[in-house]
């Protein structure tokens, strides 16, 4: 996975007040709630980053959101967890993923994954952490997120998460590298 490219005429750019957010409809309301009323006001605070894909007509065809976080030791599988420090642990946050209703089914979801991913990873060269996690809003989000090997974290079944073991693989590096 070393370079996304996304359709003709899209780019992918950081949210802005003037992108037509209130326009985004994807099918789920929370996922449309979050970009039109609160994904400018957490980019502001710098509690998270948004990017959204914006086709030939100025229209948001899809976006994502990160965040950094926190996960305490215990939540994550033994495996996972294998010699780690026993407290909280840094995580990357995919907190958001949308793709416009118009849009779905054009493969738009995967590419954007991969491009969130790929941030992941390059920042992940800067502030380190020990997985990818995120929280899947229904089981058809779970069924596409489990296709790019993310994993149940456990007793918590819409929790997934990636270590930086696969992520690494996924970029064609190995862990550790820089």
């Amino acid at each position: 996975m070393n370079g996304v490219c996304f359709p003709a005429g899209s780019r992918l750019e950081r949210l802005r007040r003037e992108h037509p957010r209130r326009k985004f409809h994807c099918g789920v309301e929370e996922v449309d709630r979050w970009l039109s009323a609160k994904a400018m006001q957490h980019q502001e605070k710098h509690l998270s980053a948004t990017k959204a894909l914006v086709d030939k007509d100025g229209a948001i065809a899809g976006y994502y959101t990160l965040a950094t976080g926190q996960v305490d030791f215990g939540d994550l599988p033994a495996e996972a967890a294998k010699r780690l420090p026993r407290r909280s642990l840094p995580v990357a946050v995919l907190a958001w993923l949308g793709i416009s209703s118009e849009r779905q089914g054009q493969g738009l979801g995967r590419l954007l994954l991969a491009q969130a991913l790929r941030d992941c990873w390059e920042a992940g060269k800067t502030f380190a952490f020990v997985a990818v996690i995120l929280d899947c809003i229904n089981d058809d989000a779970k069924r596409f997120y489990q296709r790019w090997d993310f994993a149940e974290v456990p007793g918590r079944p819409y929790r997934l998460f990636l270590s930086t073991k696969r992520l690494a693989a996924m970029m064609g590096e190995e862990a550790g590298a820089s």
